[in-house]
């Protein structure tokens, strides 16, 4: 299952500051891949799903790399490679150092609802540099970029409002949480309210 989703850059909604070159390059596609039959199904949480990665279309010597089929099977990669798991942040920072269009060199590889918003999320990371010394503020932005992707593009991914706004609610839970844990729990509200359901669907 291959399908091109639309990735349109969305306005900065957080504090200035939060990024050092926001939007140094254009998001404009993602292809991503699923194995057949896969759904769109389950909750958002915070722990790494299993079963997604980004899978490099070209060598990129420069990223932390491993086999794509030991992490995403299921989709007849054989010597493919991919983004390691734990190389997000290199590769937002060296895609961004290199000058890399992300989309020149990466496609996503995921079955889930939580690995498709985890990766969008991440998309968002490559295309908006920060220093990442406000961690909860630089996550916000990437969420809600995530969070405008999958909505604009539900059709495409057969996502009903439901589980959409299911997901949306996980997404606010786990930022009210990166709030506290930097001592910022008096930002929860303005944060949730950067979230709600009906700025989200108006940012593309």
């Amino acid at each position: 299952m291959r399908t091109i989703l639309e990735t349109r850059p969305i306005p900065r909604i957080v504090p200035d500051g939060v990024f050092d070159a926001f939007g140094w390059c254009q998001s404009g596609a993602l292809e991503w891949r699923a194995p057949d039959g896969s759904t769109l199904s389950g909750g958002v949480s915070s722990e790494n799903p299993p079963r997604m990665a980004f899978v490099m279309k070209a060598d990129v010597s420069f990223l932390p790399r491993e086999l794509a089929r030991l992490h995403v099977p299921g989709l007849g990669l054989m010597d493919e490679w991919a983004l390691a798991p734990y190389g997000i942040d290199d590769a937002t920072d060296e895609l961004h150092a290199h000058r890399v269009p992300p989309g020149d060199v990466l496609w996503l590889a995921a079955d889930s609802l939580a690995g498709l918003f985890w990766g969008l999320h991440d998309w968002a990371h490559f295309h908006n540099h920060g220093p990442f010394s406000q961690r909860a503020w630089t996550e916000l932005q990437c969420d809600a970029a995530a969070l405008s992707w999958l909505w604009s593009n539900r059709t495409a991914l057969a996502l009903d409002a439901s589980t959409w706004e299911q997901a949306r609610q996980d997404v606010v839970r786990i930022g009210a949480a990166r709030f506290v844990e930097e001592e910022l729990a008096a930002e929860i509200d303005r944060a949730a309210s950067l979230l709600e359901a009906a700025r989200i669907k108006r940012l593309l």
